[in-house]
């Protein structure tokens, strides 16, 4: 119990006692009314301290913590300290037991007032709080339907889809349509047709993924050829762009990859019209006009065939140290060459009548060398932060 209540409580048993020794003394019934009133009366001095150990020594005290309370959580700590089972008021309540009899029935009125007026107070005042609160949370979380909005961050092409877009629309712009078949494939489509022998090591349990049935993952888009010319003949000018698998796995090669390629087919196509068409389709793509060379090659389904170099896209080689050439100057973009005769003759069209050129360019590496992409696994590792970065040039979508 505080100091000064507990002084109060013997402010009063010490009145009582003068009070009690004044009765006695007492000769006449006004005598002993004239007493009561002065000692025990509401306004006699006995009724003053108990007055007093409410109204004044606690009810101020409460007063003034309560005007310090700006949340819930002070409140709450108000209520404890007064009226909670350690609280002062509590504590005081507890104490009656220490007053004369005739005494506390009116100090425990005087109690019982102050602890209503306690309670009250601390139920208005978390009125108050709570809407104030409330208003506060209402005003931070309101939409304001005239500002302007605050946008969707846009996403961005993956390199190879767009590097795909790039070269597609390049060729559209040079005649070409778009031309996609299916990813499973039947081995006629994907080696006899395009005049791969039975010994050649592509056709390999090791080189190629093949399924129970007989089917394969296709190792190239060049199956999508046949079946275009088988389907619109001749004249023909395609580019199949899309998914091949092999069975690579190694730091520098994967089991899955993007390929595109093209197909021309007319009639007294020169070998000139393949190199022109390559060396636009590259320059418009790199943005800038490169030096090329063409070396002799062999693939089974062109005659003769050839691999396009272009000058290195890093360092025009002028740097021996370069990390995308490392030093040669040039870099390996394409294979091609003139159709074999007995591809086109597979794809239902007379070789004696017509000719053309086909190429195969790899997709992934013509988006890392554009777009300076060091390491092939970042574009198979799922890193959409780099990606919606921009990595240095992707548009948005």
């Amino acid at each position: 119990m505080p100091e000064d209540i507990l002084t109060s409580v013997t402010t009063v048993r010490d009145s009582s006692a003068e009070s009690l020794a004044a009765q006695q003394k007492a000769s006449t019934l006004q005598e002993l009314d004239d007493t009561r009133a002065e000692h025990t009366g509401k306004e006699g001095t006995l009724g003053q301290l108990l007055r007093s150990i409410g109204e004044y020594a606690m009810r101020d005290a409460f007063r003034e913590s309560l005007a310090k309370a700006s949340t819930l959580q002070e409140l709450d700590e108000i209520r404890v300290k007064f009226t909670g089972k350690k609280g002062s008021l509590t504590q005081l309540l507890r104490s009656l037991g220490k007053l004369p009899q005739e005494l506390r029935r009116q100090a425990g009125q005087e109690l019982n007032t102050l602890r209503d007026e306690i309670e009250n107070a601390l139920e208005r005042t978390g009125r108050k709080i709570r809407d104030a609160e409330n208003e506060k949370l209402e005003i931070s979380e309101r939409i304001d339907v005239t500002l302007p909005s605050k946008g969707r961050k846009s996403g961005a092409f993956h390199p190879v889809i767009q590097t795909m877009h790039e070269i597609a629309d390049i060729m559209q712009g040079l005649g070409y349509s778009v031309a996609s078949g299916p990813e499973i494939e039947e081995d006629y489509y994907n080696f006899e047709c395009l005049n791969v022998p039975a010994w050649h090591p592509a056709r390999d349990m090791q080189d190629t993924f093949y399924f129970p049935d007989g089917t394969l993952l296709r190792t190239h888009t060049s199956p999508v050829q046949i079946r275009a010319m088988h389907e619109y003949g001749a004249p023909l000018r395609i580019v199949c762009p899309g998914k091949v698998y092999r069975r690579d796995n190694d730091p520098t090669h994967s089991p899955m990859f993007n390929q595109m390629e093209g197909l021309l087919i007319d009639k007294d196509v020169p070998f000139s019209v393949m190199k022109g068409t390559m060396s636009e389709m590259l320059n418009a793509f790199f943005g800038k006009s490169l030096r090329y060379r063409f070396r002799a090659s062999y693939f089974p389904f062109t005659e003769p065939s050839m691999e396009l170099d272009i000058e290195c896209v890093e360092c025009s080689g002028h740097d021996e140290h370069c990390r995308v050439c490392h030093g040669t100057g040039w870099l390996e973009v394409a294979g091609m060459g003139m159709v074999h005769p007995n591809v086109i003759r597979a794809g239902k069209i007379d070789p004696d009548e017509y000719n053309g050129f086909a190429f195969g360019i790899g997709l992934d590496r013509m988006a890392m060398l554009k777009y300076g992409i060091s390491d092939l696994r970042l574009l198979f590792d799922g890193n959409v932060s780099y990606f919606m970065s921009g990595f240095g040039g992707a548009e948005s979508c």
